[in-house]
């Protein structure tokens, strides 16, 4: 996984999203052992406490767990997991509509070009 860090957002929130991400995703599958905070921290290039303190956050969110000798986990509940995903997806969503109103698009273009877009994909296949 590329760590690649914004200027304009806490390291710890992007560490936090991105963990997240690697979640939802399936990087980090339900049940895994994360790898330790040092080891994360390295690979990313940060702090030990700012990891700490992102894994601290995914803990409350109930993304991962902790048992007290054997490390972290990713949670099993996967009602956690695919709510996180689909506040993923409305970020994603919420996003590109607020990106096409600014380039002068209206809903009902939107829906349009979509719907074209989808064709050509299944012309392609």
């Amino acid at each position: 996984m590329e760590w690649i860090f914004r200027s304009d957002l806490p390291i710890y929130s992007q560490l936090v999203e991105r963990i997240k991400l690697g979640i939802v995703s399936g990087s980090f599958r339900p049940g895994e052992r994360l790898p330790s905070v040092r080891d994360m921290a390295a690979e990313a290039g940060v702090n030990p406490n700012t990891m700490q303190r992102a894994l601290q956050e995914l803990e409350r969110d109930g993304m991962v767990y902790a048992q007290r000798t054997a490390g972290r986990f990713v949670t099993e509940d996967m009602r956690v997991i695919e709510h996180t995903k689909k506040q993923f997806a409305e970020e994603q969503i919420r996003s590109f509509l607020d990106a096409m109103g600014k380039l002068g698009y209206r809903r009902e273009e939107i829906l349009s070009l979509l719907a074209e877009e989808k064709e050509e994909e299944h012309g392609n296949t």
